[in-house]
């Protein structure tokens, strides 16, 4: 059984700058995942072909199970309002998807503390000051039942402010409380270890290096396990021909 979560960057490569959907299917397709958690995904974006890329991946990996929650409706970087999940039909809409090759008893969507305004920020790399507007953060959870028994599986991404992050992890991890049984997170959680499990006190099942994609030198993605499950057999963070990060995947058995 092998678990993933990838920071797709929209499906664009940074050789080319583009989007190519086959080459995403292929991506796809290539890390064979029987759980899927994907970060940035577009739907209906110019930018992407309106494609679904939901859709698109589910397809690729044989997932009967599938599910996209957009927390923007709009496009990022442009013009864009909170997404409330009853959009019409045919809005752009950017987020986060999970998908299944496993049945799914039952899905929820928990919408996470966002900042309620705009405000500069300092980056230390390029040295210069950013107007944020900060856009919204969801989760997206999924009861699978798995050839180990029943899962809760949760995907998310974080905020990239500093602090912000660790007060959305926190709000998800009391969130999840209600779920009973093993619990696998997973996500672009934006902090680096071991910051996700002193917050949680969850038992992080893959360590690799997934940011920045070519050189990596820190660990942005994450698969934390709450409770007990199924023993961890192979741990990869292979470099796929697209986005600005690696994917990170599990194999348990």
């Amino acid at each position: 059984m092998r678990l993933a979560t990838f920071n797709i960057l929209h499906g664009r490569s940074l050789t080319d700058d583009r989007v190519d959907v086959d080459r995403f299917a292929a991506a796809v397709a290539t890390l064979d995942a029987d759980v899927l958690a994907l970060q940035e995904v577009d739907r209906e974006q110019p930018r992407s072909h309106h494609a679904d890329l939901t859709a698109v991946a589910a397809e690729a990996m044989g997932a009967g199970a599938h599910r996209f929650v957009a927390a923007i409706a709009g496009t990022p970087g442009a013009t864009w309002m909170a997404a409330t999940g009853r959009e019409q039909p045919g809005t752009a809409e950017y987020g986060i998807a999970l998908l299944s090759r496993y049945p799914v008893r039952s899905w929820q969507v928990v919408r996470l503390p966002a900042i309620p305004f705009r405000f500069p920020m300092w980056l230390p790399g390029p040295r210069k000051v950013i107007v944020v507007d900060e856009e919204p953060r969801a989760a997206v959870i999924a009861v699978v039942e798995t050839p180990h028994g029943q899962l809760t599986v949760v995907n998310t991404h974080l905020s990239f402010v500093p602090g912000w992050n660790r007060r959305q992890l926190r709000r998800l991890r009391r969130d999840l409380d209600a779920f009973p049984g093993p619990l696998v997170l997973m996500g672009d959680l934006n902090m680096t270890p071991p910051t996700p499990t002193a917050i949680t006190g969850w038992e992080p099942l893959a360590g690799g290096l997934t940011f920045p994609l070519d050189e990596p030198d820190r660990q942005l993605d994450h698969v934390l396990l709450r409770g007990s499950f199924a023993s961890v057999t192979a741990v990869s963070a292979p470099a796929l021909p697209l986005s600005d990060h690696r994917a990170l995947t599990v194999d348990l058995g």
